[in-house]
């Protein structure tokens, strides 16, 4: 231990810290330890010290100051870790952008943000070298070794560089998370140090991390969902398992040899991953939490991976933005597993109607919520941060969810629906996870959504988009029929369609506007 450094242990019990100041007292304390695992690859925390300063050193080299953005637009490698913790050190927020994005949204976030360096790979190189030049000035980085220009091996400082050290202000930017990459109108979700600092001690406490953890990290480091984990292991000194595309088996693979105790998973994943064939044959006997997020966990499938799945499982509903946040320990309510759980504790959460006002216990409302830690706003959007905040009549500020929910008499959250997926039918509200709670207790039935499509008779028809299990061979007007013999009169869909799998995000999020617009073109 270098004399004068705090020990991890020590600042891990302050009221602010940093993860660059973790890893730097990780690397003194266990400099062999591995860090980060990506294949074949091994980083230990005195290799992963050493690349973050020589990253915080090129950057400063570069002109960069405290408070200016980088751009990271790539498959997750020790690399790309590197590279953001780098940045963090030398005070430099990051914003983490995703691949599939089109070229022309890539750039508009890099623009928005006004990053001073752009760091990518091979997946997205070919895609932004299609956009005109005038409008892809930025500095570049190439994660790769690249004819297109300086790869980052020849980009970095020597390997003796130190940085010069930066402190920095609790509400410094810690990094910018888009959330709507694929319009043309991104919105940049600022998180401070502090935001992510109690993050990272709050995660500690509730999911069991230390310094013998090993996450799967399955999820691309550009997703919120993948830092609340990929953070937290690294500050107790554990180890990530780095996936860069997701496998069902592989992860099964790399779970069983690498001895995992934690992992963050959509539920998409878990549906896949339940879906192995040989899944019980796999030793997964040293999880202690798995934990899932970023979309509806269907109860049924909750049951499966308590029954199968050793360790607890815990569902966490909340937003990128902060503010709200439930927590469902699964395993400890077997009979709540319709519900996303209680507000975590230091959180609040409310349901309000249209008009802004609060509705009673048991009735349907938009959940809202204030936490220790929310963003600071949209970057450089005022306007859609009021739009996104709700403020009690104390002053107190929550942010919207955009979901409807209702408490249930134990004070577990039982979400309805996305408000702006909500069906108005002759005048009625519809809500399509009612219809899609439905349709997937159908024998042939593996996965459903509902939307809205326009209706000249009643304003807006559901409709039923549904994947098949494997050798099932229903006809969609003879599940359109059971269907409707089950619903009521208003909730009846106007047609199913067949369909080989549902649009989804990259976390698993199914798209429900390209459902809509896929009909509606067809």
């Amino acid at each position: 231990m270098v004399r004068g450094m705090k020990s991890a242990s020590v600042l891990l019990g302050e009221e602010f810290g940093t993860i660059s100041d973790l890893i730097r007292a990780h690397a003194s304390e266990r400099p062999a330890a591995v860090a980060l695992v990506d294949g074949d690859e091994r980083l230990s925390y005195g290799q992963l010290d050493q690349l973050m300063d020589r990253v915080a050193t090129a950057l400063q080299q570069d002109g960069l100051r405290p408070g200016d953005i980088v751009a990271i637009c790539a498959r997750t490698t020790t690399d790309y870790c590197a590279v953001f913790l780098g940045a963090l050190r030398a005070g430099i927020a990051v914003a983490p952008i995703s691949p599939s994005s089109t070229p022309k949204s890539i750039m508009s976030m890099i623009n928005d943000c006004d990053a001073k360096v752009f760091f990518l790979d091979a997946a997205v190189v070919d895609a932004v070298e299609r956009i005109d030049p005038q409008e892809n000035s930025i500095k570049r980085v190439y994660l790769e070794s690249s004819s297109a220009g300086q790869s980052l091996s020849r980009w970095l400082a020597p390997t003796d560089a130190r940085p010069a050290q930066v402190v920095l202000d609790p509400n410094d930017i810690f990094n910018i998370i888009y959330s709507s990459g694929t319009t043309g109108e991104p919105k940049g979700i600022v998180h401070s140090h502090q935001m992510r600092w109690t993050q990272i001690t709050a995660a500690r406490t509730s999911s069991g991390y230390n310094a013998s953890s090993v996450s799967i990290v399955s999820t691309p480091m550009y997703s919120n969902t993948t830092l609340v984990a990929f953070f937290p292991t690294l500050a107790v000194g554990g180890k990530a398992v780095l996936m860069n595309k997701f496998d069902a088996t592989l992860f099964l693979h790399l779970a069983q040899e690498h001895r995992a105790t934690h992992a963050m998973l959509v539920p998409v994943q878990y549906r896949r991953i339940m879906a192995v064939p040989d899944f019980d044959r796999y030793d997964l006997s040293s999880f202690v939490m798995k934990t899932s997020t970023s979309a509806p966990f269907e109860a049924r499938l909750k049951a499966e991976v308590l029954k199968r799945w050793p360790g607890g499982l815990t569902e966490g509903y909340g937003l990128t933005e902060g503010g709200v946040v439930c927590r469902l320990p699964a395993h400890q309510h077997p009979d709540k597993l319709h519900t996303v759980g209680r507000p975590a504790p230091g959180y609040e959460i409310r349901l309000i109607d249209d008009m802004g006002n609060e509705v009673e216990r048991g009735q349907i409302g938009e959940v809202v919520g204030h936490a220790p830690y929310m963003m600071s706003g949209y970057y450089r959007r005022p306007d859609k941060t009021a739009e996104a905040e709700w403020i009690d009549s104390t002053g107190k500020r929550f942010i919207r969810s955009g979901d409807f929910g209702r408490f249930d008499d134990d004070g577990f959250l039982v979400l309805i629906d996305r408000k702006k997926d909500m069906i108005i039918s002759g005048g009625f509200n519809i809500y399509p996870s009612d219809i899609e709670a439905v349709l997937v207790r159908h024998d042939a039935v593996a996965e459903a959504a509902v939307v809205g499509v326009p209706s000249k008779r009643w304003g807006e028809t559901p409709v039923a988009f549904v994947v098949l299990k494997a050798d099932a061979g229903q006809a969609a007007d003879a599940i359109r029929y059971w269907l409707n013999d089950q619903v009521g009169k208003m909730q009846r869909v106007a047609t199913v369609v067949i369909v080989p799998a549902l649009p989804r995000s990259a976390i698993g999020k199914v798209l429900k506007r390209e459902l809509r617009e896929r009909y509606t073109a067809a």
